[in-house]
């Protein structure tokens, strides 16, 4: 992920102060040099751990992404990076997966005209072979809905989703009927 200055964010599995992985940023420096700074380091706790999918901004310049483990049950994270005037950037987890409403998100997020965010998940769901999901932002924090749950003929989503014009959802499994995977649409 680029930003308007030029600066490089991205994510790491492992590594950083738990070796859970970390969220960085990379600047560009005067002299063609570049400097890393680590904006967060996973614990594996609450916090999450293991983050695989990419980033994105918001019109606020926050940070979204995904863990893959770690949360409150241990099966990944939606989490929000709020940048400080000091800074620093303060972690907010959005949702915690529970493997009923999918597990092991790894893959990136992508916004909705209205502000919420869509993604995809490895495990879980009704089926236990992952599933498409919707975070919607609401007056006391974040709302998740399953909008798909994958049931063999399609499963194990291995990459983000993203829009058609009409609204429609699309997005890739790394298995299928014949374990090679398959495109699907979600439609509104």
């Amino acid at each position: 992920m680029l930003d308007a200055e030029g600066n490089i964010y991205g994510t790491t599995y492992s590594g950083g102060e738990y070796n859970e992985g970390v969220v960085f940023q990379v600047k560009p420096n005067p002299d063609g040099t570049w400097t890393e700074s680590v904006l967060h380091s996973f614990t594996f706790g609450a916090d999450g751990g293991e983050p695989s999918g990419g980033l994105i901004f918001d019109a606020a310049s926050n940070l979204y992404g995904t863990t893959q483990y770690g949360g409150a049950y241990g099966e990944g994270v939606a989490f929000r990076l709020k940048p400080n005037p000091d800074g620093t950037w303060t972690e907010k987890v959005l949702h915690a997966f529970t493997c009923a409403d999918g597990a092991v998100p790894d893959a990136g997020l992508i916004f909705d005209a209205a502000g919420s965010l869509y993604g995809t998940t490895y495990f879980g769901g009704t089926y236990g072979w992952g599933v498409v999901f919707k975070l919607a932002p609401t007056s006391s924090g974040w709302s998740e809905r399953v909008l798909h749950s994958f049931l063999g003929y399609g499963r194990r989503p291995s990459g983000p989703v993203i829009f058609d014009r009409a609204g429609n959802l699309y997005g890739t499994t790394s298995e299928g009927s014949t374990n090679y995977g398959l495109v699907f649409e979600i439609t509104p």
